[in-house]
């Protein structure tokens, strides 16, 4: 009646032990470590990075206890924490601006356990300490430069039909692009024109020779929701260019997008890519003495606006450039942005490359402005600064060069990963900055870890005291539980942040109420007069429906957590859930079987200690 077959124990064994494989590497900690990639495709880490690097911190008497590589990173692990910022700033000078040498954590976990997929929980922001961003999406600033983007296509299109238009013809006027014509038949072909190319547009006339294009209110929709998806890809891919672990990217609201970083230990490198909001744009420039003069003097011509040339090229191009408002590519055409060295003259540049909507555009751009200059634009934060204003020489195509006005190394790398990051289709503002410091996340860790275990032994003692050999059944489960627990959160990879901590002393109690329901009911058993072999079996058999439905209403608060929940909600619902089904296994199955080794194989059994 009380006794389990072989099998049921050997499943028991191989859970615990694989519980015991995956959930061991937490106690191993972290070392402090150096990791390396590269700042563009053009420069990738090799084995030969890997012999500097070993060469380098060898002959500067730094302790390694390990080194990693992957084929596109190497992480240094280090012996003690306070000779990592030498380390990383030995490695980032002698190796260059090509590579990022950026300050982070290696667990200890031994190979062997990793081989076998065992890690250790990956630790949230709270726990583990770096930065946190929160970033507007300015929707208007969206729209702007979508229509921006469609007057430069109709540019296009008009010029490539052979519509004649005068050159402030096409104007985006708030949500909507007009396009002034000089006829009647003009009016017909660019309707026909802009009916096939922009098929999202509603055309409508305001009088005889004006055409209005604007979005319908569904069109406008999408256009929103596609600007948060592809900022949020740009971010995934800025993210991915520094290299770090686990981070947290995701919508918050209508208009907002929350970064975190955790683990990262030089905020300074994160705030100046995840925090910059940066584009590229092209547009034609002007230098006519006279325009240039009277800009300077503060009457900008209408329709263009007078920028500042960035940093260290300023002193060649001069201070400001007139350049026009019409934008005629954006940086959603670009497909490629290396920082390279000129063959000839050795100075940084910037390779890009467009794909075949921006090659084609460019290609009739520079075609038809020979001899005139096009100024290359890097739009931060709302605010245009001139990379170079180079005079075109000859027609271009899909590939070209940003080079000239002594752009430096480090300059040409920034603006490189900027770019190949991925345009944002959106402007966003940094409306939120916090910087979380790892012994900050230490002391959380040991508060929670102190949480956790003060818990366990007091609901210990408690079961011991009240229902004896049972209650001590009930404690090995639990111990079971909490191990199944961090198995499972290890192996699922899932981030432990202090509401998941939270969530496991919440689980610990849930658990052992399992334990009380199934020995109050043997109490009722034994006190009906039920003989103890029968009261156990009856105790755990009628006890089990009622766990059951507990369990299951319980889990479906905690599915409504995660599936609606977001940021530190979504992770106490992770853990919630995950221990709701490792404690029906222990509290039922593990402590029944616990149970049925102390009474089962007794041929005699007087009383039961419960």
């Amino acid at each position: 009646m009380n006794r389990y077959p072989i099998w049921k124990y050997v499943l028991i064994g191989i859970a615990l032990v694989a519980s015991l494989l995956y959930a061991v590497p937490n106690i191993y900690g972290d070392s402090p470590a150096v990791q390396v990639s590269a700042a563009h495709s053009s420069t990738p880490v090799t084995t030969q990075t890997v012999d500097t690097i070993q060469k380098l911190l060898a002959d500067n008497k730094i302790a390694v206890t390990g080194i990693k590589f992957d084929g596109k990173s190497v992480r240094v692990k280090l012996h003690d924490a306070e000779s990592q910022p030498r380390a990383r700033e030995l490695i980032q000078s002698t190796l260059g601006d090509s590579y990022v040498a950026a300050l982070t954590l290696l667990s200890n976990t031994p190979p062997w356990m990793e081989s076998a997929g065992a890690k250790p929980m990956a630790l949230g922001l709270d726990l583990l300490g770096g930065v946190h961003f929160m970033f507007e999406v300015d929707m208007d600033g969206a729209l702007k430069k979508t229509l921006d983007s469609v007057a430069s296509d109709v540019r296009h299109g008009l010029r490539e039909e052979k519509i004649r238009y005068a050159s402030d013809a096409v104007r985006v006027i708030g949500q909507t692009v007009e396009v002034r014509l000089r006829d009647a038949e003009s009016i017909a072909a660019a309707r026909h024109v802009f009916a096939k190319e922009l098929p999202n547009m509603q055309i409508g006339n305001r009088d005889d020779v004006t055409l209005v294009l604007s979005y319908t209110p569904q069109a406008l929709q999408k256009l929103q929701a596609d600007a948060i998806a592809q900022n949020l890809g740009a971010l995934h891919n800025r993210v991915n260019a520094l290299g770090v672990a686990e981070p947290l990217i995701q919508q918050q609201g209508a208009n907002r997008i929350v970064v975190e970083l955790p683990g990262v230990q030089d905020p300074a490198q994160a705030i100046k890519i995840i925090g910059s909001t940066a584009s590229l744009e092209v547009r034609m420039s002007e230098h006519d003495q006279s325009m240039m003069a009277a800009a300077l003097a503060g009457n900008i011509p209408t329709g263009y606006d007078l920028l500042d040339v960035i940093g260290s090229r300023a002193d060649k191009l001069g201070a400001k450039v007139l350049v026009k408002r019409e934008v005629e590519l954006t940086g959603n055409d670009i497909t490629k942005a290396d920082a390279a060295f000129d063959s000839q003259t050795n100075e940084p540049i910037i390779s890009m490359g467009l794909n075949s909507h921006g090659a084609s555009i460019f290609r009739q751009l520079t075609h038809d402005n020979i001899g005139k200059n096009m100024a290359i634009v890097l739009v931060e934060n709302g605010v245009g600064k001139v990379i170079t204003d180079p005079t075109i020489r000859g027609e271009l195509g899909s590939n070209f060069q940003i080079s000239g006005g002594g752009m430096t190394t480090e300059e040409a790398n920034d603006i490189a990963i900027l770019v190949k990051s991925g345009a944002l289709a959106a402007p966003m503002n940094l409306v939120e900055e916090r910087t979380i410091g790892p012994s900050l996340g230490k002391e959380n860790i040991l508060k929670g870890r102190q949480s956790v275990i003060y818990g366990f032994i007091a609901i210990t003692l408690f079961m011991a005291f009240y229902y004896r050999v049972f209650g001590l059944t009930a404690a090995v489960a639990l111990a079971v539980n909490l191990l199944f627990l961090v198995a499972c959160l290890s192996l699922l990879g899932v981030t432990m942040t202090l509401p998941g901590i939270a969530a496991i002393a919440l689980t610990l109690g849930m658990a052992i109420d399992s334990n009380v329901l199934i020995n109050e009911r043997i109490r009722e058993e034994v006190r009906g007069g039920m003989p103890p072999q029968s009261a156990i079996s009856a105790g755990y058999e009628h006890a089990f429906a009622t766990i059951l439905d507990s369990n299951i209403t319980t889990l479906i608060a905690g599915l409504a957590l995660l599936i609606f929940g977001s940021g530190a909600v979504r992770g106490f619902a992770w853990v919630h859930c995950l221990g709701i089904a490792t404690s029906m296994f222990s509290s039922v199955f593990v402590s029944r079987g616990v149970v049925n080794l102390i009474y089962g194989y007794r041929r005699k059994v007087k009383s039961l200690a419960v």
